[in-house]
């Protein structure tokens, strides 16, 4: 896809002389076509901000469900469903994402070089290989509110960002660039649910979309705690699962509580929904835990609420990250506790071929952008 000099809105059209950067720009609710390969202008740190040159920008179902419009109230479909369908499907109300700032730049997933601070920050951070922490509570973490990189301003799919200088995190090993980027977005999510819900050496967790980004990276940090892993995932996808650690695997379309039993399960950490979403409930022992922070499989499903109250279960929702669970993570890879799943990376200006290829859901682990130089 060639890189376009002419975008079609004021913010992003750069004046003589400018500088520049290569950027894809979500135009708004749509198809593929709605990402569009730009020279837009280059963001300018402000004070109590920083500007990081992008290194590797990882992909997630958030990119795909905003440009969709999937977290609309009028969507009942998974996230591949409405993707796939064509524009009819598509939509536009906003729903949870009202406010989203189209035409903006999508990207969650950040590993950069801090390249300029704003007035009276920190010069200690120029020339770091940072994360960024891209879920930012800005009323404190007292508050629930929570604002999003590359969801209510604009992200990494570019070859700069800016960002507060307070979610930057230099971490130091080994791992490449895209390596690193596969972290923020999915390990924060999973991290926060596994801490919110408290899990223990000893339990038995069962993991849904235990291939996908978040789910791989669940299973992980589940290992982390000394518990014990029971993964929902694709026979085609089963013998990599195991080896990173899981106990058991089920068949995602297999009969659940048929395959481990009613009553067998301390802990739910589910991404997925949809029709397995009884099954779930049903599997968990009395006064077992259950936290999501997505519904990929489909965000309306069948509740009996006998269930949940008669088995005094515990249901648990994620969205704002905790305050302790980016330093985790940091301390996890300096420490060699957790490693990357990269499943695959491309030239960022090829991200409509990325994300249909993600949506095929083949890979294990997560792909990532690389920007141009």
């Amino acid at each position: 896809m060639p890189w376009d000099s002419n975008p079609h809105n004021d913010r992003f059209d750069p004046l003589p002389n400018e500088k520049t950067m290569k950027a894809v720009v979500t135009a708004g609710n749509g198809g593929f076509e709605q990402l569009q390969c730009r020279v837009v202008k280059r963001p300018q740190p402000r004070a109590g901000e920083v500007l990081i040159k992008v290194l590797a920008a990882g992909m997630n179902n958030t990119e795909i469900n905003t440009r969709i419009g999937w977290y609309s109230d009028a969507v009942s479909g998974s996230t591949a469903e409405i993707a796939v369908a064509g524009s009819g499907s598509i939509q536009t109300d906003g729903g949870w994402n009202a406010a989203t700032p189209f035409p903006f730049i999508q990207g969650t997933d950040c590993c950069g070089e801090v390249v300029e601070v704003g007035a009276g920050g920190n010069k200690g951070l120029l020339g770091k290989r940072v994360l960024v922490r891209a879920c930012m509570r800005p009323h404190g973490f007292d508050s629930m509110e929570n604002i999003w990189m590359g969801s209510d301003f604009d992200g990494a799919f570019a070859q700069f960002v800016k960002v507060p200088q307070t979610e930057v995190f230099p971490v130091e090993c080994d791992w490449s660039a895209a390596e690193l980027a596969t972290i923020p977005c999915a390990y924060g999510t999973a991290e926060n649910m596994i801490q919110r819900v408290k899990i223990q050496d000893g339990e038995r967790v069962l993991i849904t979309g235990a291939s996908g980004g978040v789910g791989s990276a669940a299973l992980q940090l589940v290992k982390l705690r000394g518990a014990e892993v029971i993964a929902l995932v694709s026979s085609t996808k089963q013998a990599q699962i195991l080896e990173l650690g899981a106990k058991e695997v089920v068949e995602r379309n297999q009969n659940l509580i048929e395959a481990i039993g009613e009553e067998s399960i301390d802990v739910v950490v589910d991404i997925v929904a949809g029709k397995v979403f009884p099954s779930l409930l049903k599997v968990l022992k009395r006064g077992g835990r259950y936290v999501s922070a997505g519904a990929i499989g489909g965000p309306l499903v069948s509740f009996d609420t006998r269930t949940f109250y008669l088995k005094d279960l515990q249901l648990i929702g994620c969205t704002a990250w905790d305050e302790p669970v980016f330093p985790s993570l940091i301390s996890y890879i300096e420490n060699h506790q957790i490693k990357p799943l990269l499943a695959k990376t491309f030239p960022l200006e090829l991200i409509a071929k990325a994300q249909q290829e993600f949506l095929l859901k083949k890979h294990v682990g997560n792909f990532v952008l690389i920007p141009p130089d």
